[in-house]
């Protein structure tokens, strides 16, 4: 199966260097001595303008299994991301990421990283991962947008 998801990978590589969205990083994860790693790829999403998130240039790893395309890629943000749908680890809780849910061989990294820099500015207060990010959004929202740009500010775009 590795074959496949390698391949895949090579294909999803090719497409992302053509049509790359605004502002977003992918690439597969560079070793010390100059190898690809195609299964882990390092990505930045930028926050959407006219958000809270906007300013933020979110780090963001992909892990893809031999698996792939047939099982989704885990995608983490840093350990105690703030958002309502982030786990305290910083994996994304995404339907589109869960193979029992939305999750399609089909799917490709692009609409990945689309979808999570949608899911920021509108989390699903139906999927909590995170307690203290929920609370805050469900009944406290000037506090959440509040805490939500402090975020953005730490994650300042590469000069």
């Amino acid at each position: 199966m590795s074959g496949v998801a390698r391949s895949r990978l090579q294909e999803e590589r090719k497409a992302w260097r053509k049509d790359k969205p605004f502002g977003f990083h992918a690439r597969p994860e560079t070793a010390d001595d100059g190898s690809v790693n195609l299964m882990k790829w390092k990505c930045h999403i930028p926050g959407k303008q006219g958000t809270d998130w906007e300013g933020g240039f979110f780090p963001l790893t992909m892990e893809f299994s031999e698996d792939y395309p047939t099982k989704p890629p885990k995608c983490k943000f840093p350990a105690g991301f703030f958002h309502p749908n982030i786990y305290p680890s910083g994996t994304v809780c995404l339907s589109i990421l869960n193979e029992d849910e939305g999750w399609r061989p089909s799917i490709t990294i692009k609409q990945l990283l689309l979808g999570i820099q949608e899911l920021l500015d509108t989390p699903n207060p139906n999927s909590p991962a995170q307690s203290d990010a929920f609370v805050l959004f469900t009944q406290q929202k000037a506090e959440y947008c509040k805490k939500v740009k402090r975020q953005a500010l730490q994650y300042p775009p590469p000069s």
